[in-house]
């Protein structure tokens, strides 16, 4: 938007105005453990979908496994529900009860 500001000419000049635009909320990708899903599996899934190589995706799975729960990656809202469906579907898939999930950041 633009604001008329008069000048002495008795001419309008706009002068632009910066809009205020939000960044939009970030949702972290988490991993939760079970006592079945192998974990080189879940390392397969971490390199897969979120890009770690392997020693990243290593730390990520033992940090599953003795916490509970592993962020994989933080995204926006739309992406973050992708990854939680790929991920979901992929375990499926290969018979594997490996839960995604995704939660405000």
């Amino acid at each position: 938007m633009a604001t008329q500001k008069p000048s002495r000419e008795g001419n309008v000049v706009l002068e632009p105005q910066r809009a205020q635009v939000k960044a939009p909320p970030l949702y972290k990708v988490l991993i939760l453990n079970d006592d079945f899903t192998p974990m080189d599996f879940v390392v397969v899934v971490l390199q897969q979908f979120f890009g770690m190589n392997r020693e990243q995706a290593t730390a990520v799975m033992l940090k599953v496994h003795r916490e509970g729960k592993g962020v994989c990656g933080v995204f926006p809202r739309d992406v973050a529900a992708t990854k939680v469906e790929q991920v979901t579907a992929f375990a499926q898939q290969h018979q594997h009860p490996l839960a995604c999930v995704m939660e405000e950041s």
